[in-house]
């Protein structure tokens, strides 16, 4: 910098081999990057201000931001306290961080102090496929590393972002994780913790539960005849009746529930007991003894689809899953052939790689998609014959929509 006589703001990167202790230059990006807000936070300063700064005058003065603030040091060594900061994105983790697209039907992310938030959406925008999938930058700053991470994991826990599925759970699992919190960083860190992209497996089941004790009290509520009758109640003895839920998987899940005397399911399939459910303004809570322990989940409807076919959000203890109602019959006009291979997400075909009538082995890629400025490859599930091909280089198509049919051999 002092052999060209930079001026201005710059981010030099390096990567350190532990077992040989050397230091290897990467490069110098000449301009503020996303994680700027960690330099403004420890020394105090606007880097912002300071860039316009340099612009008109040329002086690299600090410009001063807060308490904190402090003097200037060109070696760096100025700073008070540590600042962590994480990329908040529409992605699905568990499935190698797929970029996701929607309506954010909720965006909240609570503002404390030493809390800054840095948000280009709100509650009601719609995730375009079309722009990085970066939802926000959520940084917090403490006297200590520790502090930082522990704030700022508790800060994400109590967010609430419905609509879209996002990595919040897994940066909670990072920032609470042993080896980061002892430093044990590395470039494969995510590959040598694959536990972190799904960080509360366990999660799932009692999301599954916990939204289908709130759609009985939901269903219940909107009756109209028979009000006083708990739920779903039979004076004889009668098979339990069943939710279905969409989570993403190949096939819905069901939970199977009984009707209890006192208007709150049970559930003989799990360890779970509904304790209480009450109807909120922003939701419905629904408190349970899971496995000996007592806790709570709030569930949330999206009324944007009729019932029987709503998209559910379920917040629990750091966690959040995505549900949408399965309806007991299925329209015919839904109906897919077996083999059919839909689109993961919106997006345009940028290939096909086979065509119709050819064999294809389990796991071949048969096309490619892009969307969010990231190449995604549908494969064959099985072995068999390509019988459809629904699209050509350039179309552009909608999440769920058939492309390709592979019949099994």
């Amino acid at each position: 910098a002092v052999a060209i006589d930079y001026r201005g703001a710059g981010t030099v990167e390096f990567l350190y081999d532990q077992a040989a202790d050397r230091f290897f230059f990467l490069e110098m990006n000449t301009r503020l990057q996303v994680e700027h807000p960690v330099t403004e936070m420890v020394h105090g300063v606007d880097l912002v201000a300071m860039q316009i700064e340099v612009a008109e005058s040329g002086s690299c003065a600090p410009v001063r931001t807060g308490d904190r603030a402090q003097a200037h040091d060109p070696s760096g060594a100025a700073a008070d306290g540590h600042a962590i900061e994480v990329r908040l994105y529409a992605e699905d983790p568990a499935a190698d961080h797929q970029p996701q697209s929607g309506r954010l039907t909720a965006f909240d992310i609570p503002a404390e102090e030493g809390v800054r938030v840095e948000a280009g959406y709100a509650a009601g925008d719609t995730v375009s496929t079309h722009y990085d999938a970066m939802l926000a930058k959520v940084v917090v700053h403490a006297p200590t590393r520790a502090q930082a991470a522990r704030r700022l994991a508790g800060v994400l826990r109590r967010s609430r972002i419905h609509g879209v599925r996002t990595n919040r759970d897994q940066l909670v699992a990072v920032l609470t994780s042993p080896d980061f919190a002892a430093g044990r960083l590395t470039t494969r860190f995510l590959d040598d913790h694959p536990d972190l992209a799904r960080p509360f497996v366990r999660g799932a089941d009692a999301a599954r539960l916990a939204a289908t004790a709130a759609r009985v009290a939901d269903l219940d509520a909107r009756r109209t005849v028979q009000a006083g009758i708990p739920a779903g109640w039979r004076t004889v003895v009668a098979a339990p009746q069943v939710a279905r839920w969409d989570d993403g998987g190949p096939e819905p899940d069901e939970e199977p529930w009984l009707p209890g005397r006192d208007g709150l399911p049970t559930f003989p399939r799990a360890d779970f007991e509904v304790a209480g459910i009450a109807r909120t303004a922003a939701g419905t809570r629904v408190d349970y003894v899971w496995e000996g322990v007592h806790t709570h989940a709030h569930v949330t409807f999206d009324d944007a689809l009729p019932v029987g076919r709503r998209a559910v959000d379920v917040d629990g203890a750091g966690w959040h899953r995505r549900l949408h109602e399965v309806p007991r019959f299925t329209d015919p006009a839904d109906a897919v052939a077996s083999g059919s291979l839909l689109a993961p997400m919106p997006g345009s075909v940028v290939a096909v790689l086979v065509g119709q009538g050819a064999q294809v082995s389990a796991g071949q890629a048969v096309l490619v998609l892009e969307a969010m400025k990231m190449q995604h490859t549908v494969t064959a599930p099985y072995d068999g014959t390509v019988t459809q091909i629904d699209v050509t280089p350039g179309t552009q198509v909608a999440a769920g929509e058939v492309l390709a049919v592979v019949e099994e051999a």
